[in-house]
């Protein structure tokens, strides 16, 4: 079952630029990853500290894998130094169809 994932990085005062600039070094190998649907980062207009990370991958399985290799643990050493918050990741899947109703099969 598809699995997608919500990361949320909210920065210490001061540290956004190091947050900002440390998206790009796992977002790019993860997109190569074979279990890697889509990745990407986004920043909020709103609050300048506050960042994100959207992934969708083929599986629990996948996203294990993900957690393992080297570019994600490097990622998340870095980071947790770098946000205001204990690691904020949920794991979900889509509810029904995909449009938030019940799907056909129900």
């Amino acid at each position: 079952m598809e699995l997608f994932i919500f990361a949320r990085f909210h920065a210490r005062e001061g540290c956004e630029g190091d947050l900002a600039a440390a998206f790009p070094g796992t977002v790019l190998p993860t997109s190569e990853e074979p279990g890697c649907l889509s990745i990407a980062a986004f920043r909020s207009t709103r609050d300048p500290r506050l960042f994100f990370i959207h992934s969708r991958f083929v599986d629990e399985a996948a996203f294990e894998l993900h957690a393992t290799l080297p570019h994600t643990r490097h990622f998340l050493e870095a980071v947790v130094k770098l946000i205001d918050h204990p690691l904020d990741v949920t794991r979900a899947t889509m509810l029904g169809d995909g449009t938030g109703g019940p799907s056909e099969e129900q």
